[in-house]
């Protein structure tokens, strides 16, 4: 069976997009390492070490950074994170200086709400 090892956000900023998923979200870096001009960066959540890695993707492709323009410009979440209880989890966000652009709203049987994260992409975070 297949297993999601690695998924990747595109960014414009690594080192900004660094500071932001580990200072203000709380993931972990896992990996830093250079690749030519840009580096591999992969965050983890603190508990799961060894689960699925978020790769802070460098967005110098042409292609790549049209592609982040355009969804950011329509609202539309570049990627989704799990949360046990969204309402802490916003408050906590809240605290540490995250901008949301929805709260916490209902959608049938899930919780959504979105913030930016001030490297070019809209995330959804959500509770079922």
């Amino acid at each position: 069976m297949l297993k999601i090892i690695v998924t990747s956000l595109f960014v414009q900023d690594q080192d900004k997009a660094l500071e932001f998923y580990t200072e203000k979200l709380g993931f972990v870096k896992k990996h830093d390492i250079p690749v030519g001009k840009f580096r591999w960066i992969a965050v983890v959540p603190p508990d799961e070490q060894e689960g699925t890695e978020l790769l802070l993707e460098p967005n110098d492709h042409p292609a790549a950074r049209e592609y982040q323009k355009k969804i950011f410009a329509d609202g539309i979440p570049a990627t989704m994170f799990g949360v046990a209880d969204i309402h802490s989890e916003y408050k906590r966000l809240l605290e540490n200086g995250v901008k949301f652009t929805m709260e916490p709203t209902k959608m049938g049987e899930i919780t959504i709400a979105v913030f930016d994260d001030t490297v070019g992409n809209l995330i959804q975070i959500a509770q079922r």
